[in-house]
């Protein structure tokens, strides 16, 4: 099936379900679903409900979208991503943001559990997305261009909205949350990332890595919208820390820094209501 038909397929099947139009797009990474569980909701559909939908297979993600609202702001959550690791094609594991942007959102709010490569993060931190590096995975434009989605060559100048940042930012202010900034990386997982790897991502300017997230950003650039991204910063990536890395650690400090997190990220989709 074609991508475009496979979009069009799942939006037809969402659409039997509820007419709920959001304006936000929120996609929620390892360990920091439990916001889903706190909005007031419209309507839950589960993956499995949606014939030819892309299935979450990692711990932490239930996998299910959330609509409902965040203050007088309509959303749709992913409560669980699909990543490229799982064994899905690129196609695959971009087309919930395309089906979240044909259900009618206009801005992506992407999150991750991220590990640090910086020296100036540390386990615990909310790092802002200013930019990113997606070299290390394959393209989600690879392919027949969707004309009526994007161009074919489309830029990528300024992937994270720089509107949306200073929101963000000025959030993190008022509410006297610690918001570091930086680049993330995306690999394609689910190893982690060697000693020698890390430091090559440093050297090119990567400031924290993780396994999703940049491919997601690039597809909903291409369609219009409008997108921002917060990474928890987990741990330390790869050869930067006293022990071996494990998703149980990465989930337990996702889990430590949630209530930060949710606060952050409730009170500027509030101000996205507009």
């Amino acid at each position: 099936m074609e991508v475009k038909q496979k979009v069009d397929s799942c939006v037809r099947q969402i659409r039997e379900k509820t007419d709920f139009v959001p304006k936000v797009a929120l996609i929620l990474g390892s360990g920091l679903g439990a916001l889903a569980d706190e909005i007031e909701r419209e309507m839950i559909v589960d993956y499995h409900e949606i014939k030819g939908f892309p299935v979450s297979t990692v711990s932490g993600h239930k996998g299910r979208f959330i609509f409902g609202h965040i203050g007088e702001t309509p959303v749709v959550i992913m409560q669980g991503r699909v990543h490229y690791y799982e064994g899905y094609s690129m196609s695959d594991v971009v087309l919930p943001v395309r089906v979240m942007r044909e259900l009618g959102a206009q801005i992506l709010f992407l999150t991750n559990a991220a590990g640090g490569i910086s020296q100036i993060l540390e386990p615990g931190d909310l790092m802002l997305l200013t930019d990113q590096i997606s070299t290390f995975v394959p393209s989600p434009l690879i392919g027949q261009n969707v004309d009526e989605w994007g161009p074919r060559f489309p830029s990528m100048d300024t992937i994270y909205d720089v509107a949306l940042r200073d929101q963000i930012r000025s959030v993190a202010k008022s509410h006297q949350i610690l918001l570091k900034e930086g680049i993330y990386l995306q690999t394609t997982g689910p190893n982690y990332e060697s000693p020698a790897e890390v430091k090559m991502f440093s050297m090119l300017g990567a400031h924290a890595v993780g396994m999703s997230t940049s491919v997601e950003a690039m597809c909903a650039r291409h369609m219009g919208m409008r997108v921002c991204g917060i990474s928890c910063i987990t741990n330390m990536a790869g050869g930067t820390a006293e022990r071996p890395l494990s998703h149980k650690e990465v989930s337990e400090i996702a889990d430590r820094t949630a209530p930060l997190f949710k606060k952050l990220v409730t009170e500027t989709i509030k101000q996205l209501s507009d």
